[in-house]
C-alpha cells in the first residue's frame, strides 16, 4: 500500500523516474519506504512533500535534485567479504584458473557492476594484495561501476564508519589495510590505487574496461530488475565478459529461467560461466 501523505500519481512518477534512470523497479515492500528515503532530499532542497518534489522534478532543470532523488531510492546495501565462502572459492580456484588461461597476456580484468559504496571491490583488492607474489609482472585491473553518484563518491574516498568497517572485515585486515581517521577508517592509498571507480548505468553505458572482464561481480542488483530488464542486463554482462570468465551473483539470484547467456559453473558453487564456453568444453571432451 502506498503512503497516505502523497498522491498515487506522485508515487507512480517517482517509480517511473527510478526505472528510466536505472532499470530498477520498486517491489511492494520498498514502495512504502519512498517517502522516508526521500525526506533528507526534500529537506536539503527545501521541498515540502512528495507531490512538491515531483512537481519540481517535472519543471526544474536541476541535475542535482534528480541525482539526489534517484540515489535516495536505491538500495546501496553492501559489506566487506559478503558471503565469505564465495571469496574463498575465488581465491583458491577461480583466480588460479584465470592465471592459467591468461598466462600468455598476463592480464586479468575484474569488474564490480553495481559496486555501491565499494566494500566488495576493496575486498577483492585486499585479497589480491595479499597474493602479490603470485601476480608479480601481471596487470590486474579492478573496475567498480554504479549508477549512484553518491555511492561512487564514497567508494573513491574509501572512508567507512565503525559499523561499516566491522561488517565482514576481520580485525587483522582492518588494521593492515585501513588507517583510523576522523569519521571512521580510511583505506590505505595502496588499496585505493588498485580500483577504478566510475558512475555508469550498466544497461546503457559501456564500462571502462581495458580488456574483456575475466571475473564479473553483479550481486543483488538484478533482483530489482523486471524480467525484460534482467534479460537485457545478462546480455550486457555477456558482451563485456571474456570467453573464459566467471560471473558472481548474489545468494538469492540465479540464471535459471532468466537467461541462456550464462550457466552454473560445474566446479564452483555460486559462480556462473558463459554458456558457449561450457558448450565448447563439452564438444572438445
Amino acid at each position: 500500500m502506498m503512503g497516505s501523505s502523497a498522491s498515487e500519481s506522485a508515487y507512480r512518477v517517482l517509480m517511473g523516474v527510478l526505472e528510466s534512470r536505472t532499470g530498477q523497479t520498486l517491489s511492494p515492500n520498498r514502495i512504502w519506504r519512498i517517502e522516508m528515503s526521500l525526506k533528507p532530499v526534500m529537506q536539503r532542497h527545501g521541498i515540502a512533500d512528495l507531490d512538491a518534489l515531483v512537481a519540481a522534478l517535472l519543471t526544474s532543470n536541476s541535475r542535482g535534485l534528480l541525482d539526489d532523488t534517484v540515489d535516495a531510492m536505491l538500495n546501496n546495501e553492501t559489506y566487506f567479504y559478503r558471503e565469505y565462502s564465495v571469496f574463498d572459492d575465488i581465491a583458491s580456484t577461480a583466480l588460479e584458473q584465470l592465471r592459467k588461461i591468461n598466462a600468455a597476456q598476463r592480464r586479468v580484468t575484474i569488474w564490480h557492476c553495481g559496486v555501491s559504496t565499494g566494500q566488495e571491490a576493496y575486498s577483492m583488492a585486499m585479497l589480491l594484495a595479499e597474493q602479490d607474489a603470485r601476480w608479480a609482472g601481471w596487470q590486474v585491473d579492478i573496475v567498480g561501476t554504479d549508477v549512484s553518484r553518491h555511492a561512487v563518491s564514497r567508494a573513491r574516498i574509501g572512508l567507512y564508519s565503525q559499523f561499516e568497517i566491522q561488517r565482514g572485515l576481520p580485525v587483522q585486515r582492518m588494521v593492515r589495510w585501513f588507517d583510523q581517521a576522523d569519521g571512521g577508517w580510511l583505506a590505505k592509498a595502496e588499496i585505493r590505487r588498485r580500483i577504478d571507480f566510475s558512475v555508469q548505468n550498466m544497461l546503457t553505458d559501456r564500462p571502462p574496461l581495458g580488456s574483456p572482464a575475466d571475473l564479473i561481480f553483479c550481486r543483488n542488483l538484478l533482483l530489482y530488475f523486471s524480467l525484460p530488464m534482467r534479460q537485457k542486463a545478462f546480455a550486457r554482462l555477456r558482451a563485456m565478459a571474456a570467453p573464459h570468465s566467471f560471473l558472481v551473483l548474489g545468494a538469492g539470484e540465479t540464471v535459471l529461467g532468466q537467461t541462456d547467456q550464462f550457466v552454473a559453473s560445474p566446479r564452483l558453487r555460486g559462480l556462473y560461466e558463459p554458456a558457449d564456453q561450457q558448450a565448447r568444453r563439452a564438444t572438445a571432451a
